[in-house]
């Protein structure tokens, strides 16, 4: 075959919107010879063996089902030779970075001569080949694959023609196995039975909460502890199950996009019928199921995530790590526990350091206007305004007098910012109701031991940076080091004036978390996304009311941390620092540096907070813990197999395959029949 090495190679939209991007066609080539085993004619070629079990990781190597390799690899075999060559490995990576890939794949599987068409042997011969024909026996005499294959069988079925097929067979099979279970033809079956016929022909549709209670919502719908079901809840049931994403997109109308409102029967109706054909029925079963499965009467989104699988694409790619998630966090052992927090402290550490970076010259600022005495220092005011203080600064301290104590700074900031977000979101867990739900107390507690959390670090690390900002005033010709500064002040030295620091941390935090959790779900669009922009602007808007109304606090705590030079009044504590500044400054001196604390506040928290997310979803691993909310990914996630050689199309062969059996129920078995135990 024609070698495709110069190929062109693209960026190829995928589902969801996202772009998977086609491997180089160099590191292809080095690839397929890693796992080629067999040459012939100065030519390498992989086996089954080799694509399936080695490159691909599908089964054990030491117990599988030989049926079941060659079948998955013919989909790559084209020539339908027994081996795969260079040019048919690459035709498929390219084969899957197609939107349609799934069903690409599935024709693929089912054209086993290769001629671009499925005859009826050929769908028979896989079709026989599979768990579920094993377990229950589909009737290849049935009028539906008559109306597909032709009377007499003999029409070839195109691709096109083909993925539809596939769509339909899967529900005509769940109608064949009620025709089997119900013998005389009454309309009914048993309960056991439809347990039966879901689990096997339908388990692909089923959340293990479904499953396990499949008999006592079947008895609950059908009314009276019914031991029977009918046929048109069986229908009106696999329906419900197939159409979850539609009937997100109806609660969500009902919500206006929120996700933790609680929808009555009514109003899901409602917008059922305005937004589709969903029938009562179909309603009444989806009701029933969650009032099964959580007992409120009501549904939030939650509740639906509960009965709706994942699709396809995720089944492979929700686990980054070997540690696994559970059903809820409180589920989790204490060392996943630790973990998860080591996890977020390391990036609340990452994403403090950026934020304080990005401020610093505004803290700066801040710091020196809010240390400027009018009522007990005589002279004239060394700055006019923060925009004087920037512009003095600079012309006698040189650019980088704006990043005096920045080293400190970046020191403390990292673990202070670090503990803050760590603890909020640690807190938060723990208010979480069962439906994803947090009551605004909930969200306040949080953040205010979030922000009690951090004076340990705050602390120490505010009056070396204070010290080391106003230092540039004094023109003594003598550097003043953060290291000097550390031991002048001693370790309880370090902790002079942590009550205002405790005065001002706790209420910012209590107001700056829950504004930015409601400003951000104000934000995200339609589907509950957040786009960078949106978390940078929503951290923005909220450090606006969070940094302003907590000012008076942080005068106080300049005041008392600063060294007093001669002639500036001294103060004892938080109480006397009050009664003396409000007695020689008046009122407004309480509000010293709000504008350069609100500049500088507000854009450090918007740049950490949208730091600290995107971090999330670029570093996401699942303890089985909660993720930012309007975090999540609303494109394709990448794929991110354990072999570094899964590039390109290749990054997503592994869900396309799990896709096969999720989609359309095509289980292939795994170990030898004749292996011994």
């Amino acid at each position: 075959m024609m070698n495709k090495k110069n190929a062109e190679y693209k960026s190829v939209i995928v589902e969801g919107g996202g772009y998977l991007k086609r491997a180089n066609p160099t590191s292809l080539h080095d690839i397929f010879q890693k796992y080629a085993s067999v040459e012939k004619n100065g030519e390498k070629f992989m086996t089954s063996e080799d694509f399936v079990i080695r490159f691909l990781g599908i089964f054990d190597e030491k117990s599988f089902s030989k049926e079941s390799v060659n079948l998955l690899a013919a989909i790559v075999d084209t020539s339908k030779d027994g081996l795969i060559s260079y040019s048919e490995f690459q035709a498929f990576e390219g084969l899957l970075c197609f939107p349609d890939a799934l069903y690409k794949t599935a024709f693929q599987l089912f054209d086993t001569n290769g001629n671009g068409m499925v005859s009826f042997p050929e769908f028979v011969e896989v079709m026989q080949k599979t768990d579920l024909h094993k377990r229950i026996p589909f009737n290849m005499d049935s009028p539906f694959l008559k109306l597909y294959f032709g009377k007499d069988k003999q029409r070839l079925v195109s691709y096109s023609e083909f993925g539809q097929f596939l769509h339909d067979f899967h529900e005509e099979y769940a109608i064949e196995g009620f025709k089997r279970a119900d013998k005389n033809g009454t309309g009914f079956i048993s309960v056991m039975d439809f347990q039966e016929i879901m689990i096997n022909i339908k388990s692909h549709l089923l959340t293990p909460q479904v499953q396990s209670h499949l008999i006592e919502t079947a008895q609950g719908s059908q009314g009276g502890g019914s031991r029977r079901v009918s046929f048109p809840y069986f229908i009106a049931f696999n329906s419900l199950l197939n159409n979850m994403e539609l009937v997100k997109r109806i609660y969500l109308n009902v919500t206006n996009g929120h996700r933790t409102q609680e929808v009555s029967k009514e109003e899901f109706m409602h917008s059922a019928q305005v937004m589709s054909q969903m029938t009562p029925l179909e309603v009444d079963i989806l009701f029933h199921l969650c009032d099964v499965l959580h007992q409120t009467g009501k549904i939030v989104y939650n509740d639906l995530n509960s009965i709706a699988p994942e699709q396809y694409f995720k089944q492979i790619t929700n686990r980054l790590a070997e540690i696994r998630a559970v059903q809820s966090p409180e589920d989790r052992g204490l060392v996943i526990q630790i973990l998860e927090s080591a996890y977020r402290f390391t990036l609340g550490s990452i994403a403090g350091a950026v934020g304080a970076t990005a401020v610093y010259p505004i803290d700066l600022v801040k710091t020196r206007m809010q240390n400027q005495r009018t009522g007990s220092f005589i002279g004239e005011l060394m700055y006019r305004n923060s925009f004087d203080c920037f512009k003095k600064v600079v012309r006698h301290e040189g650019i980088f007098g704006l990043y005096r104590g920045l080293v400190p700074q970046l020191m403390g900031v990292a673990p202070e910012k670090a503990i803050k977000l760590t603890v909020n979101d640690f807190v938060r867990d723990k208010f979480y109701d069962r439906n994803g739900n947090i009551a605004l107390y909930g969200e306040i507690i949080s953040g205010a031991c979030a922000g009690g959390s951090q004076v340990i670090f705050t602390n120490p690390l505010e009056i070396v940076k204070i010290r080391l900002q106003v230092a540039g005033e004094i023109a003594s010709g003598a550097k003043v080091r953060a290291w000097s500064v550390v031991k002048e002040l001693g370790l309880f030295g370090l902790y002079k004036g942590a009550r205002a620091c405790l005065l001002r941390d706790v209420p910012f935090s209590a107001i700056y978390f829950p504004a930015y959790a409601h400003t951000k779900a104000a934000l995200a669009d339609e589907s509950g996304y957040n786009h960078p922009l949106s978390l940078l602007v929503a951290g923005a808007i909220a450090g606006i009311p969070a940094a302003s109304l907590v000012t008076p606090a942080d005068v106080i705590k300049t005041r008392l941390q600063v060294v007093a030079r001669a002639g500036q009044t001294t103060y004892s504590g938080v109480i006397d620092a009050t009664r003396k500044i409000y007695k020689e400054e008046g009122f407004r001196a309480f509000w010293k540096g709000t504008i350069p604390r609100v500049f500088r506040s507000s854009p450090q928290f918007g740049v950490t907070l949208v730091t600290y997310e995107l971090l999330q979803r670029m570093l996401y691993i699942d303890f089985g813990g909660t993720r930012p909310s309007g975090s999540e990914l609303k494109v394709l996630e990448e794929v991110k197999s354990r072999n570094p050689d899964h590039v390109g199309g290749f990054s997503v062969c592994l869900p396309i395959f799990s896709g096969i059996e999720s989609k359309f129920g095509l289980c292939f078995p795994k170990y030898n029949v004749q292996r011994t135990t």
